[in-house]
């Protein structure tokens, strides 16, 4: 991702005359290898990254150690995470979490780990059903198929209790990797940034549905451009409607689509009659700048 995505932010930060403005990418954790942090930070990118969860045990090894897996809703911890698998960086026997500095820690970056008492729940009703599907097909109830927590014990399937217990142990908790000192850019704000991506999401999400972006039975690149071009053009437009109104574009184009004005033409004479707007659409119609009929 690194080879497309460090030539298109500096290609923006050159167009926009945005000088040594520091930017920042956030990505979700498809983002997390050494070769692709390493080239951002090269770069001169500062970057938040969502992690994964099997590597809470060794970004908190100080906490595991001393507290076991017991935490509080809404505890965050600042620490440190190795920015290479035969890096150790975390010391247990020292029962704080160590403060991530850029100088001090040349082999690790920046990791900030957040529990949350609803997310726990959430993962333990996954961690259910995912255990419940693996004694079935160890039963034979199921197909055998790759399936999580069945492994294979003397020729038979048998259900990995130390895989299941270790799972146990991480619900609730979600991690985040960045290369931002935190007297740049506070925990609680880390977290906040990498939340916002369900707005790139969702973007995402209507390009490619409601916006029709794929499939593309385009050949040659003036024609893929047009087609892209339109797509983010109507993106900015939909944006653009729901920041005036308030309102979700699928609810907007639901409120107004059924408004229709009727041109009927007889002998020669056309006369056109505007819609009965009622008071709702009207007031969606008015945050977005167009008058009522006739004014």
């Amino acid at each position: 991702e690194t080879t497309t995505l460090v030539p298109i932010i500096t290609a923006f930060q050159s167009r926009h005359d945005l000088g040594d403005t520091p930017m920042v990418i956030a990505a979700d954790a498809g983002m997390l290898s050494a070769s692709n942090l390493t080239a951002l930070d090269e770069a001169g990118l500062g970057f938040i990254v969502g992690s994964r969860s099997v590597k809470a045990p060794i970004d908190l090894a100080s906490h595991f150690h001393w507290n076991g897996d017991v935490f509080t809703d809404g505890q965050v911890i600042d620490t440190v995470t190795p920015r290479h698998a035969k890096s150790i960086v975390n010391d247990p026997a020292h029962r704080a979490e160590p403060a991530w500095n850029p100088d001090e820690h040349p082999n690790a970056w920046r990791a900030v780990w957040a529990y949350s008492a609803k997310r726990a729940r959430r993962d333990q009703k996954t961690l259910y059903a995912q255990e419940t599907r693996a004694r079935a097909v160890i039963s034979g109830e199921r197909a055998a198929k790759s399936t999580r927590f069945v492994t294979t014990r003397a020729g038979d399937r048998v259900l990995d209790e130390a895989s299941l217990a270790r799972a146990q142990s991480l619900v609730g908790l979600k991690g985040y990797v960045t290369n931002i000192d935190a007297t740049v850019m506070p925990a609680g704000e880390i977290i906040a940034k990498y939340h916002d991506l369900w707005h790139v999401e969702r973007s995402f999400r209507m390009s490619k549905s409601d916006l029709r972006a794929r499939p593309m039975f385009h050949r040659t690149r003036d024609a893929i451009e047009a087609h892209l071009t339109i797509v983010f053009t109507a993106l900015a437009v939909a944006h653009n409607v729901q920041d005036r109104s308030g309102l979700a574009i699928a609810k907007v184009i639901k409120s107004l689509r059924p408004l229709r004005s009727a041109t009927i033409a007889i002998n020669g004479a056309s006369q056109t009659f505007p819609p009965e707007i009622p008071a709702t659409q009207q007031e969606i119609l008015t945050t977005l700048g167009i008058p009522k009929p006739g004014h």
